[in-house]
Protein backbone atom coordinates (compact mmCIF):
# COMPACT_ATOMS: atom_id res chain seq x y z
CA UNK A 1 0.00 0.00 0.00
CA UNK A 2 2.99 2.40 0.58
CA UNK A 3 4.34 2.26 -2.68
CA UNK A 4 0.55 2.69 -4.50
CA UNK A 5 -0.20 5.63 -2.37
CA UNK A 6 3.78 7.01 -3.02
CA UNK A 7 3.31 6.20 -6.93
CA UNK A 8 0.01 8.03 -7.03
CA UNK A 9 1.20 11.21 -5.01
CA UNK A 10 4.01 11.49 -7.17
CA UNK A 11 1.58 11.28 -10.40
CA UNK A 12 -1.03 13.66 -8.63
CA UNK A 13 2.07 16.37 -8.07
CA UNK A 14 3.31 15.70 -11.29
CA UNK A 15 0.10 16.60 -12.76
CA UNK A 16 -0.76 19.87 -10.38
CA UNK A 17 2.22 21.10 -12.22
CA UNK A 18 1.67 19.79 -15.38
CA UNK A 19 -1.84 21.77 -15.02
CA UNK A 20 0.54 24.97 -13.88
CA UNK A 21 2.53 24.82 -16.75
CA UNK A 22 -0.54 24.29 -19.29
CA UNK A 23 -2.16 27.56 -17.52
CA UNK A 24 1.42 29.39 -17.77
CA UNK A 25 1.48 28.62 -21.46
CA UNK A 26 -2.05 28.09 -23.05
CA UNK A 27 -3.90 31.03 -20.80
CA UNK A 28 -1.01 32.98 -20.91
CA UNK A 29 -0.46 33.23 -17.28
CA UNK A 30 2.89 33.91 -18.05
CA UNK A 31 1.77 37.35 -18.96
CA UNK A 32 0.94 38.38 -15.16
CA UNK A 33 3.95 39.44 -12.97
CA UNK A 34 4.90 37.69 -10.21
CA UNK A 35 1.54 34.93 -10.81
CA UNK A 36 3.29 34.10 -13.92
CA UNK A 37 6.17 33.68 -12.33
CA UNK A 38 4.97 31.76 -9.59
CA UNK A 39 3.37 29.01 -12.08
CA UNK A 40 6.35 28.30 -13.81
CA UNK A 41 8.44 27.42 -10.37
CA UNK A 42 5.14 25.35 -9.21
CA UNK A 43 5.63 23.60 -12.22
CA UNK A 44 9.73 23.44 -12.13
CA UNK A 45 9.47 22.13 -8.52
CA UNK A 46 7.04 19.85 -8.94
CA UNK A 47 8.71 17.87 -11.97
CA UNK A 48 12.09 16.50 -9.46
CA UNK A 49 9.72 15.80 -6.33
CA UNK A 50 7.37 13.64 -8.53
CA UNK A 51 10.48 11.85 -10.16
CA UNK A 52 12.41 11.53 -7.05
CA UNK A 53 8.94 9.53 -5.45
CA UNK A 54 8.43 7.59 -8.56
CA UNK A 55 12.37 6.81 -8.79
CA UNK A 56 14.14 3.95 -7.29
CA UNK A 57 16.03 5.83 -5.21
CA UNK A 58 17.34 2.79 -2.51
CA UNK A 59 20.47 2.17 -4.25
CA UNK A 60 21.58 6.40 -4.18
CA UNK A 61 19.94 7.20 -0.98
CA UNK A 62 20.88 3.65 0.99
CA UNK A 63 19.68 3.55 4.37
CA UNK A 64 18.34 7.19 4.03
CA UNK A 65 15.52 6.24 1.36
CA UNK A 66 12.65 6.58 3.54
CA UNK A 67 14.00 9.61 4.73
CA UNK A 68 14.49 10.96 1.56
CA UNK A 69 10.99 10.03 0.28
CA UNK A 70 9.30 11.46 3.09
CA UNK A 71 11.36 14.88 2.41
CA UNK A 72 10.24 14.84 -0.84
CA UNK A 73 6.48 13.86 -0.08
CA UNK A 74 6.41 16.95 2.42
CA UNK A 75 7.63 19.00 0.03
CA UNK A 76 5.00 17.91 -2.92
CA UNK A 77 2.51 18.75 0.57
CA UNK A 78 3.86 22.24 0.33
CA UNK A 79 3.73 22.86 -3.30
CA UNK A 80 -0.17 21.43 -3.46
CA UNK A 81 -1.17 23.13 -0.06
CA UNK A 82 0.66 26.36 -1.72
CA UNK A 83 -0.97 26.55 -4.86
CA UNK A 84 -4.35 25.89 -3.34
CA UNK A 85 -4.08 28.28 -1.05
CA UNK A 86 -2.50 30.64 -3.39
CA UNK A 87 -5.82 29.60 -5.87
CA UNK A 88 -8.01 30.50 -2.99
CA UNK A 89 -6.66 34.01 -1.65
CA UNK A 90 -6.60 34.76 -5.61
CA UNK A 91 -10.64 34.09 -6.05
CA UNK A 92 -11.28 36.18 -2.52
CA UNK A 93 -9.27 38.64 -1.97
CA UNK A 94 -6.72 39.05 -4.95
CA UNK A 95 -3.11 37.99 -4.70
CA UNK A 96 0.15 40.21 -5.79
CA UNK A 97 -2.82 42.36 -7.30
CA UNK A 98 -4.51 39.37 -9.15
CA UNK A 99 -8.02 38.35 -8.91
CA UNK A 100 -8.83 34.93 -10.32
CA UNK A 101 -12.67 35.05 -11.71
CA UNK A 102 -15.04 32.35 -11.48
CA UNK A 103 -14.40 28.53 -11.23
CA UNK A 104 -14.01 27.47 -15.05
CA UNK A 105 -12.68 23.70 -15.71
CA UNK A 106 -9.37 24.83 -15.16
CA UNK A 107 -9.54 25.44 -11.76
CA UNK A 108 -11.75 23.22 -11.00
CA UNK A 109 -8.99 20.54 -11.95
CA UNK A 110 -6.49 22.30 -10.45
CA UNK A 111 -8.35 21.65 -7.26
CA UNK A 112 -8.61 18.14 -7.75
CA UNK A 113 -5.06 17.85 -8.44
CA UNK A 114 -3.62 19.47 -5.33
CA UNK A 115 -6.35 17.34 -2.85
CA UNK A 116 -5.75 14.31 -4.80
CA UNK A 117 -2.17 15.05 -3.78
CA UNK A 118 -2.55 16.12 -0.26
CA UNK A 119 -4.68 13.20 0.10
CA UNK A 120 -1.79 10.63 -1.42
CA UNK A 121 1.20 12.09 -0.01
CA UNK A 122 -0.60 12.59 3.28
CA UNK A 123 -0.95 9.05 2.85
CA UNK A 124 2.14 8.03 2.53
CA UNK A 125 3.50 9.71 5.20
CA UNK A 126 1.41 8.56 7.52
CA UNK A 127 2.14 4.76 6.30
CA UNK A 128 6.05 5.55 5.77
CA UNK A 129 6.87 8.10 8.88
CA UNK A 130 9.68 10.53 8.93
CA UNK A 131 12.44 7.62 8.26
CA UNK A 132 13.84 8.51 10.75
CA UNK A 133 14.57 8.31 14.37
CA UNK A 134 15.49 10.37 17.46
CA UNK A 135 17.91 9.07 19.59
CA UNK A 136 20.07 10.35 22.30
CA UNK A 137 23.12 10.12 19.98
CA UNK A 138 21.22 12.02 17.41
CA UNK A 139 18.78 11.18 14.02
CA UNK A 140 19.44 7.90 12.26
CA UNK A 141 17.61 6.47 9.59
CA UNK A 142 14.84 3.83 10.57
Amino acid sequence: MTDTVRYLGALSILAVGVDHIEQYSVDFYSAIPTIGTLFLLNFVSAVPIALGLAAPIRRLAGRWTDAVRALLALSGLGVAVGSLAGLLISENTGLFGFMEQGYREAIVVSIALEVAAMVFLGAFLAANGPGVTLTGGGVHPR
